[in-house]
C-alpha cells in the first residue's frame, strides 16, 4: 500500500509497507499467549510510565518498528510528554529530562538488551539496584527481558508498524 499526501505546493509519495513474513501468533497460538501472560506478569508493580520508556529503548536499540508505533503510542496515552520520547534515543545527552531512577532503568535496559557488549557491568546493575527494591528489581530485569524476546518475533517475522492503537490487543 502505498501512501500519498497532498499539500498545496508538492505531493509525497511514501515508500510501500513492507509485507510481514509470517503471522507467528495465529501459527504459534500458546506461544503467543504464553507471552502475553509473561508480559503482564513482568509489568505487576512497575510504574506504567517507566515500563513504557523501557520497552521503548530496549525497541529502539533492537529496530523493532511494530514496537516502537506501539510502546510511543501506549506512553503517549500514558501521559508522557512527545518531549521525553522523541529524547530517549538520546538519554544519555538529555538525562535532564529522567530522573535517577529512570536513567538507572535506562542504563539497564541498554546492557540487558545489548549484551553483545559483554555481560551486565556491576556498576549499571549497583545503580539500578540503588533505585529498586530487589521485588521491583526482578519486575523490571523480567519487563526488559520480556520485550526483547517480543523484539525478536516483531522483527524476524517482520510486524508491520503503523496501525496500532492504545488498547488493541496484539
Amino acid at each position: 500500500m502505498t501512501t500519498t499526501e497532498e499539500s498545496t505546493t508538492t505531493t509525497v509519495t511514501y515508500a510501500s509497507e513492507p509485507t510481514p513474513r509470517l503471522d507467528w501468533a495465529a501459527l504459534a497460538p500458546d506461544v503467543f499467549k504464553a507471552m502475553i501472560r509473561l508480559d503482564a506478569a513482568a509489568g505487576r508493580g512497575l510504574d506504567p510510565v517507566l515500563r513504557e520508556l523501557v520497552k521503548i529503548r530496549a525497541s529502539q536499540l533492537n529496530h523493532c518498528a511494530f514496537c516502537l508505533d506501539m510502546h510511543t503510542k501506549d506512553a503517549l496515552a500514558a501521559g508522557e510528554s512527545v518531549e521525553r520520547i522523541v529524547q530517549l534515543s538520546a538519554w544519555e545527552e538529555s538525562r535532564h529530562f529522567y530522573t535517577e531512577r529512570e536513567l538507572a532503568a535506562l542504563e539497564l535496559t541498554e546492557a540487558v538488551t545489548v549484551l553483545t557488549d559483554g555481560f551486565v557491568p556491576d556498576e549499571v546493575y549497583e545503580r539500578a539496584a540503588a533505585h529498586f527494591e530487589e521485588a521491583e528489581l526482578a519486575q523490571l530485569i523480567a519487563a526488559i527481558s520480556v520485550i526483547n524476546a517480543w523484539n525478536r518475533f516483531g522483527v524476524t517475522c517482520r510486524r508491520t508498524p503503523g496501525h496500532y492503537q492504545p488498547g488493541q490487543h496484539l
